[in-house]
């Protein structure tokens, strides 16, 4: 691609928990990039998804939830977004459209004034709410941050994505593009596979497991004939959380397994023969390198 007729940049998504963002990145982007989970906070790291608008090609970073961290870990996960942020060309600020402008929401809107680039709301999930109260919701949010641009999308419909998606192709700065034209994320396929995993983790055990589990790739093999051999290590605090993990006879983990099976095929574009590992890692909230393998500041206290 010609540098002077490109145009290349990062935007990136900020919002409470479960605003919605990493449904939204995966619809802008076409393709799964990012964990998606009714549990709060869990993408951890800053997820890039990279799409292509016409003659521009959109870096977006899914941040972490922005909160009110209470742990270490947390304290890790809202640093981590703010700094996504403050390094963009451009902000998406999302804001779940049936809660409004609750607490975390309004301390992101007040924060938002020192930022300088340009910024635009997004108020998602508009298909279970009446129009009356997005347009006094977008009334709202308006006064208290300035933004350029105000769109109303379904993040899980994919209503309103495309306009909000040339948007951003519009206003990312002239350059050349940083990325292959077919490459859909920054993040490597072991670390993609280990956040599929966790997802399927979620999904199967969302009331019983503590947010605080997590997984890692050990192994990503590949095989003669194009297959690929992936061992994967759930890391849980507690042997009874690894009781839950693994299931009567096994049964559970099998499912998660399966579940995370299909969809890494599917992003690597090979057969995956997964196999599963449950371990208890006590206290690995407080151990340094394992922020580092998440992609994270380890914060001091």
């Amino acid at each position: 691609m010609a540098e002077a007729s490109t145009r290349c940049g990062f935007v990136a998504l900020i919002g409470a928990p479960n605003a919605g963002k990493s449904t939204l990145l995966n619809a802008l982007v076409g393709s799964k990039v990012s964990i998606v989970s009714r549990k709060v906070q869990t993408t951890r790291t800053l997820i890039r998804g990279i799409a292509i608008e016409g003659q521009s090609q959109i870096v977006f970073v899914d941040t972490p939830g922005i909160f009110p961290p209470r742990r270490r870990l947390d304290r890790a996960m809202v640093t981590s977004a703010w700094g996504g942020a403050h390094e963009a060309d451009l902000v998406g600020v999302l804001i779940d459209a049936r809660n409004g402008i609750e607490e975390e929401a309004e301390s992101i809107l007040l924060k938002l004034n020192d930022f300088r680039v340009p910024k635009a709301l997004i108020l998602n999930k508009i298909d279970i709410v009446a129009k009356d109260g997005l347009l006094a919701l977008a009334k709202e949010a308006n006064a208290k941050a300035g933004f350029e641009a105000t769109f109303m999308v379904s993040a899980l419909t994919g209503d309103g994505v495309h306009d909000l998606k040339a948007w951003f192709a519009q206003r990312v700065p002239p350059g050349p593009w940083l990325y292959p034209a077919d490459q859909i994320s920054e993040v490597p396929l072991r670390q993609m596979a280990a956040e599929v995993t966790r997802e399927k983790l979620f999904e199967r055990l969302h009331q019983e497991l503590p947010y605080q589990s997590t997984v890692e790739t050990d192994l990503w093999k590949e095989l003669r004939g194009g297959d690929i051999r992936i061992e994967q290590t759930i890391y849980v605090e507690r042997e009874s959380q690894r009781k839950i993990v693994l299931g009567k006879g096994g049964q559970t983990i099998k499912a998660i397994g399966e579940a995370a099976r299909k969809d890494i095929a599917e992003i690597a574009d090979a057969k995956v023969h997964l196999f599963l590992f449950v371990k208890v890692r006590e206290g690995w909230e407080d151990d340094p390198e394992r922020y580092r393998a998440m992609g994270l500041e380890f914060p001091k206290e």
